[in-house]
């Protein structure tokens, strides 16, 4: 059988004419709806079409927690104790695995009182040797254990999940607005540091959401820690969380508490600060999160950051992981490309 090339050929031709039709076409029908006003410009960043390459947007491997990343991101601490926390965790270490991030778990508190939950949190072996993974505790839980002398299970904790270190998540708001809330009889501060002194782990600090002013940065700082992860104000705010728990009563009452805080750029600003002026900081290492919503965002601060930092996410990862793999494989790779695109074009403003 003769193969009639010149028919092939000219076919080819005409299905792709085909295709570019249709897509001007497209073109010319989304132009009219696809117009933003100046006022929608983002202000953060001067676009260098000429200065950059697609290719120069290439992200190389780093170090950051004592381990090789090979992306800038974070899986922020999220959830824990439920039926859904091992699917969650299960596909969130998937993805650093494949994509090269460091997880933070969610509060593992439950593993104190029952190892029934491990396998929900026990996320080393599919996450990998070489990438951090860090527990997590409330602050309150770390200053019971250290008042009744049972701190070291928390540490035996971290060692049967094989974790790097463990975070602390420090929430005044969220406890004071919790209806089973816990309460604090000394500053986390003091606590923190009275437990860096006594177990050798690591250990990471944050908040929850609502973020901490510079007082409260600079004690941070000034503590011996792996890092800093800020959870500013502006992603998931608990205390918004306990409040939609709670009665109609108390809504209106405390509804103000949930809008103090202070944003992850006004916190960086702190912590930028500190490091202009050359005071005593011994944590050196930032996670910025809280109101990253894009890899713009993250981007932007990290960017601006004079400390080695990387950004993290919670509840986007979060309304990705709960089904299937694929939905959070393409979210984290749409993430991963446009980084790249914005380090090939984007200069940050000063």
């Amino acid at each position: 059988m003769k193969v009639k090339w010149g028919w092939i050929f000219y076919a080819g031709l005409k299905a792709e004419r085909k295709l570019m039709e249709a897509r001007k076409n497209d073109h010319i029908e989304l132009a009219f709806s696809s117009q933003i006003p100046e006022a929608g410009i983002d202000r953060r960043f001067n676009y260098e079409p000429m200065t950059g390459s697609h290719r120069q947007g290439e992200l190389q491997p780093f170090t950051f927690l004592g381990k090789t990343l090979r992306v800038p991101m974070w899986v922020s601490s999220m959830t824990g104790g439920t039926v859904l926390a091992r699917t969650i965790n299960t596909n969130l270490a998937r993805a650093c695995n494949e994509f090269g991030m460091g997880m933070g778990l969610g509060s593992c508190r439950i593993l104190l009182e029952n190892d029934i939950y491990l396998p929900d949190f026990d996320m080393r072996g599919i996450l990998g040797d070489d990438l951090p993974l860090y527990a997590n505790i409330g602050i309150v839980q770390l200053e019971d254990m250290l008042l009744d002398g049972s701190w070291p299970r928390l540490v035996e904790m971290v060692y049967r999940l094989r974790a790097d270190g463990l975070i602390v998540h420090v929430n005044p708001v969220q406890e004071w607005l919790q209806m089973e809330g816990d309460v604090l009889k000394n500053p986390p501060f003091e606590t923190i540091q009275e437990f860096l002194q006594l177990s050798r782990l690591k250990v990471i600090v944050k908040e929850v959401g609502q973020g901490m002013g510079p007082g409260s940065i600079a004690k941070v700082m000034s503590l011996p820690l792996e890092a800093f992860e800020l959870a500013g104000f502006g992603g998931t705010n608990f205390a918004r969380v306990e409040l939609a728990r709670s009665t109609s009563w108390q809504r209106q009452l405390y509804d103000p508490m949930a809008s103090l805080g202070n944003t992850a750029g006004d916190m960086l600003n702190t912590i930028n600060g500190l490091v202009k002026s050359n005071a005593e900081i011994s944590c050196r290492q930032i996670i910025i999160s809280g109101g990253i919503r894009s890899f713009l965002d993250g981007y932007y601060h990290i960017s601006r950051s004079l400390l080695p930092s990387i950004f993290g996410q919670a509840s986007n990862f979060l309304s990705v992981a709960r089904g299937d793999y694929e939905d959070l494989r393409m979210f984290i790779t749409g993430q991963v490309n446009g980084l790249r695109f914005a380090r090939a074009f984007l200069q940050v403003k000063e």
